[in-house]
């Protein structure tokens, strides 16, 4: 059985330093909770942190996508890594965005759910394929660029491969869920 005690507590003033801390006061309001775990662990890398929160920031909420697709791309990576943190988190970013219930149920099924707008059906299948192979076929390529431009196509590359990045972070690290 996978132990589910975080491998690294989250830290505090002393761990995090003045900068990290007030960030992670801020990023935790915004997120609705007095501590999003998440930045009060990542936090405790000093600078790093702060470069890693420019990056993911210049894709969500930063990018060129819209929001909604963003989180589509988002919650779906989430469900595929089966990781709880990203989903709750997620979740409710993604109501503010248009994910509704309803949605969330489709995401869970995936591309082949009945519902889905072309658009949307390329945009999960290039999401699906990219967490399972880290590849796109060709058709998917194809039909991902009937949809978007050329920025926006790096772009859901650079967002699913983060996103899914930070599962992985999030579930070797065993950091957990806010309250």
């Amino acid at each position: 059985m996978v132990s589910t005690r975080p491998r690294i507590a989250p830290g505090r003033l002393r761990e995090l330093g003045p900068v990290n801390w007030v960030v992670w006061q801020a990023l935790s309001r915004a997120a609705g909770t007095e501590d999003a775990h998440l930045f009060s662990t990542l936090g405790r890398t000093g600078g790093l942190f702060r470069g890693w929160l420019h990056f993911s920031g210049r894709l969500m909420p930063g990018g060129k996508l819209r929001r909604y697709e963003s989180e589509l791309v988002i919650l779906r990576v989430a469900h595929l890594r089966q990781c709880e943190y990203e989903t709750d988190h997620h979740i409710r970013l993604g109501r503010r965005a248009g994910v509704t219930a309803e949605i969330l149920d489709r995401l869970r099924e995936g591309p082949a759910a009945t519902g889905w707008s072309a658009k949307e059906r390329a945009l999960l299948t290039a999401v699906d394929q990219l967490v399972t192979t880290r590849d796109l076929d060709d058709a998917t390529w194809q039909s991902l660029a009937d949809h978007y431009d050329e920025r926006r196509l790096i772009e859901i590359v650079l967002l699913t491969n983060q996103y899914e990045g930070l599962a992985s972070t999030i579930t070797a690290l065993r950091i957990q869920t806010d309250h």
